[in-house]
């Protein structure tokens, strides 16, 4: 049985791409608000459900709420509808893991952030107080819906990391903070992972770190031998080997090769010795996840 846990892949494009949902503005949660969109992600949900029970692996189950925020959510969502939508997400998917429970070695929902801004671009210094005050409402959402932890994915700025994880410490939950890389295997303002990595940690220590959004060549870019390497409990790659800038203009899906994708991961695995998630990013479905967990 393995202790690291399943994860899905990149929700919003396997939903727009390969599914033919309509997501307004990129945004997965709207479809929460529906029956139909209900259960075209109880669908999606299911395919990782069954790759961990395939895997005899415990399941992450992360809720579709990266932009399930005041900046980022498209039109008509207050505050009050933002939360309503984060509680509902860890409902829903709580429903999803009882559905196969006597099946599964063990499963647990946890909360999406994602950050206030456009993820792919080299941005302002972010005030870690006021990004704290901001992602609170989402993360303490989460909580109090009864999810096991909040995962914070594609950030590209130190600032913004070490408030999500203050975030999380004032509301009393577990916190992973994820960094995006650039082909370089750099965040987009040159930031090293080691550098970004030590920077929260002195600040604020989340439970863990990922590394997502970003082509496992690209990452290996960015790995030295140093003991930070240690604090990655988490990895979701894209698909694509192309750069952020071409993902964003790139009118169809670059899907790659599951297998291949798997392969050229397989050196992370060795390098990052703490994972406890395993997933995928933009570009990946469950035959991407299959492949990596050896059960395609």
């Amino acid at each position: 049985m393995n202790t690291r846990h399943v994860t899905d892949g990149g929700i919003e494009t396997d939903l727009i791409f390969n599914r033919g949902v309509e997501l307004p503005e990129f945004a997965a949660f709207p479809l929460l608000d529906t029956e139909h969109g209900r259960a075209a992600l109880r669908d999606y949900f299911r395919e990782y459900v069954d790759i961990a029970v395939r895997a005899e692996a415990p399941l992450l189950l992360d809720t579709p709420t990266w932009m399930a925020n005041p900046d980022r959510a498209p039109a008509g969502y207050g505050v009050a509808e933002l939360d309503r939508a984060n509680r509902q997400a860890v409902e829903l998917l709580a429903e999803v893991g009882r559905e196969r429970d006597d099946e599964l070695v063990g499963w647990r929902v946890g909360g999406i952030v994602g950050p206030r801004g456009d993820a792919y671009e080299n941005g302002a210094v972010v005030d870690p107080d006021e990004a704290a005050e901001y992602h609170r409402p989402q993360v303490a959402a989460f909580h109090a819906a009864g999810a096991d932890r909040v995962t914070a994915l594609t950030l590209t700025t130190v600032g913004e990391a070490i408030g999500v994880t203050r975030a999380a410490a004032d509301v009393g939950i577990p916190v992973a903070i994820g960094f995006t890389v650039e082909t370089d295997g750099l965040l987009p303002d040159g930031t090293t992972l080691a550098g970004a990595i030590a920077a929260v940690d002195a600040a604020a220590a989340p439970s863990y770190f990922l590394v997502n959004c970003a082509h496992p060549t690209h990452i290996r870019r960015g790995l030295d031998d140093e003991a930070w390497r240690e604090r990655v409990g988490g990895l979701r790659v894209n698909a694509s080997t192309m750069s952020h800038a071409e993902l964003d203009a790139a009118e169809v899906l670059d899907d790659g090769d599951p297998h291949q994708l798997a392969a050229d991961q397989k050196p992370l695995l060795d390098a990052f010795p703490n994972l406890e998630v395993l997933g995928g990013c933009c570009g990946t479905d469950a035959r991407h996840v299959a492949a990596m967990w050896g059960v395609s």
